[in-house]
């Protein structure tokens, strides 16, 4: 009969201490109350690289522990270790008994007694051996197997608790220095550094952030593109009760149709081709975080309808899987385009619409908010200065009047652009901004000081006919190439081939300009 006590104070030591050295130390002088033991070994099975480890020993009686080299076993010893352990069954080994190759391969060498020997089994398969050293020449009892047999659960949960540690440590160092490599790359001390223009031209925006962010309500980010949307994201997420967890961004633009439900939600091995492992999706990865959808607009409207659920109970399936997965995930969505004028039109599916505009953040312009340039540009000249040179760079009064007079049409990048351009033309050493801002520019503060009349609004009319807009001109043009190729858009005699650009570009065009190529394929 298994003593009930031995077995609850086992247990007790197996869930108190993580770490296997620790727990077999202080469980060894359990067993020793009730068997004659001299030493409690554990040792981890290495399916990888076939062999057999000892990683915790536990001394029962005065003396030291004696450290135990790994046992390298071959392919075949080590199919008969595995097999061993799922019959589960505890073994007896004796120094004079005929040489064993299982035994051999589970018991160290140095270890001079009898040993019996049980398998650790785990959910996913044999995990390691539970070693009970005893004196040699004792006769064993029926009890003493039975013992050994109930012993070999704990066992099993301490070995897989200190497994799951040392994986939980191993993936905490990997994000620090992830994290490390990201702020060296960025020069900056701490990913939660100040929004510049927090107090200037985003003081509204940073109020209506400080609201939001302690709740999880979804978040409409609203703004040109280049004036900064991550950035208000990723301040959201910051001042959040989910700032230790991820935040995880994605362009749902760039993603191609026929990936988006692998990405998004992740796939099962086998579940298409190409499929070779398991995949976890971007909603897994962000899980106990903030899912970052950037150009959530461009979105095809199938997978719109799975997002919707997940905003909704917060259950998924991967590709290919048949068990719901449940995440704990914050959304904040950002686009450049009018979400009201895309439902109108069919683009966007009006209850998706609902859940995501719960709270909007519009972010101005950069053109709106001039009084941000100077700081702006003293933040990017720093940072390209420190890049190019070792050196941060100051721009001079002259390049700040002259980048205030202009209209920025790419936002915040385009003047991180140009004063990376500017410390380039400058050597690392200046900034050369009225180089960088190009010929055309037109000086400083044109937009202010030069009369309305000096620059008229560009005309609609050439030649007596109209000018149609980029967006326009551009349509017609891959309309044409999908009618030349009959709707077909990859392949030698493909329009993406004809307008010599990627088809997963073309796609992404295709959707922004509402072209759908199947009317030209139809039209065959």
């Amino acid at each position: 009969m298994v003593p009930l006590r031995l077995l609850l104070d086992v247990w007790q030591e197996a869930c108190r201490h993580i770490d296997i050295i620790e727990a077999v130390d202080r469980m060894a002088p359990l067993i020793a109350r009730r068997l004659p033991v001299d030493m409690v070994l554990v040792r981890r099975l290495d399916l990888v690289r076939r062999r057999v480890e000892t990683v915790a020993t536990g001394i029962c009686r005065a003396g030291a522990a004696v450290p135990f080299a790994r046992t390298e076993c071959s392919g075949e010893v080590m199919e008969e270790v595995l097999a061993w352990c799922r019959r589960g069954a505890v073994a007896e080994y004796r120094p004079d008994q005929e040489e064993n190759a299982l035994m051999a391969a589970l018991v160290p060498q140095g270890l001079k007694a009898a040993v019996l020997a049980g398998p650790l089994v785990a959910e996913d398969g044999p995990s390691g051996v539970l070693l009970l050293a005893t004196p040699y020449g004792r006769r064993l009892h029926l009890e003493d197997f039975e013992i050994v047999q109930a012993l070999l659960e704990p066992f099993t949960v301490a070995l897989e608790n200190d497994r799951r540690l040392h994986e939980l440590t191993r993936l905490r160092e990997a994000k620090e220095a992830d994290n490390r490599a990201l702020l060296s790359r960025l020069q900056r001390e701490d990913i939660s550094d100040s929004v510049v223009g927090a107090d200037g031209g985003l003081r509204e925006v940073m109020e209506r952030v400080e609201k939001v962010a302690p709740t999880d309500t979804p978040v409409l980010l609203l703004g040109e593109t280049g004036s900064g949307k991550e950035v208000i994201a990723r301040a959201i997420h910051a001042r959040s009760r989910r700032a230790q967890g991820p935040i995880v961004r994605v362009n749902c633009g760039a993603i191609p149709p026929e990936l988006v439900d692998s990405e998004l939600f992740g796939h099962e091995r086998g579940s298409f081709t190409g499929a070779v492992s398991t995949r976890q999706g971007w909603f897994e990865r962000a899980d106990g975080g903030t899912l970052f959808l950037d150009e959530i607009a461009e979105l095809p409207l199938a997978a719109q309808v799975r997002l919707l659920r997940i905003l909704q109970d917060g259950t998924f399936e991967r590709v290919g899987g048949q068990r719901s997965i449940t995440v704990d995930v914050r959304i904040v969505a950002a686009t450049h385009r009018n979400l009201q004028d895309m439902v109108q039109n069919g683009r966007f599916r009006q209850d998706l619409w609902y859940r995501l505009d719960v709270f909007q953040v519009r972010i101005p312009p950069l053109r709106e908010r001039r009084q941000d340039i100077p700081a702006l540009a003293a933040h990017f000249a720093w940072r390209a200065g420190k890049r190019l040179a070792g050196a941060p760079l100051v721009p001079s009064p002259e390049d700040v009047e002259r980048m205030v007079g202009y209209p920025w049409p790419g936002n915040v990048r385009e003047l991180a652009a140009v004063i990376e351009r500017a410390a380039i033309l400058g050597d690392g050493r200046r900034l050369e901004v009225a180089a960088a801002l190009g010929a055309n520019n037109l000086g400083p503060a044109h937009l202010e000081t030069r009369p309305a009349a000096a620059a008229p609004a560009p005309e609609r009319q050439l030649n007596g006919g109209e000018i149609d807009t980029l967006d326009a001109a551009m349509a017609r043009h891959i309309e044409r190439a999908l009618a030349n190729c009959r709707g077909r858009i990859e392949g030698r005699y493909g329009a993406a081939r004809l307008l010599g650009i990627n088809p997963h570009t073309l796609r992404a065009r295709m959707r922004k300009l509402g072209l759908d190529w199947k009317r030209f394929r139809a039209a065959d």
